[in-house]
């Protein structure tokens, strides 16, 4: 469609122009390390902090 390669194609292309990973890298993107920290971090606080309002409740 419009003189376009098809999307494989273009993917192909691009995943072969990319660089290898360096040996204990494991985000390309710089931020998606910290998108990944953040939700991890507000998963385990969120737990932390549900427990603990649970416990409160439980001793009233």
């Amino acid at each position: 469609m419009f003189n376009r390669k098809p999307i494989e194609e273009r993917i192909a292309e691009r995943q072969a122009g990319r660089s290898e990973l360096r040996e204990g890298k494991y985000f390309e993107h710089g931020p998606a390390r910290f998108v990944f920290l953040f939700v991890i971090i507000f998963v385990v606080l969120g737990h932390l902090a549900g427990l603990v309002l649970l416990m409160i409740m439980d001793m009233n």
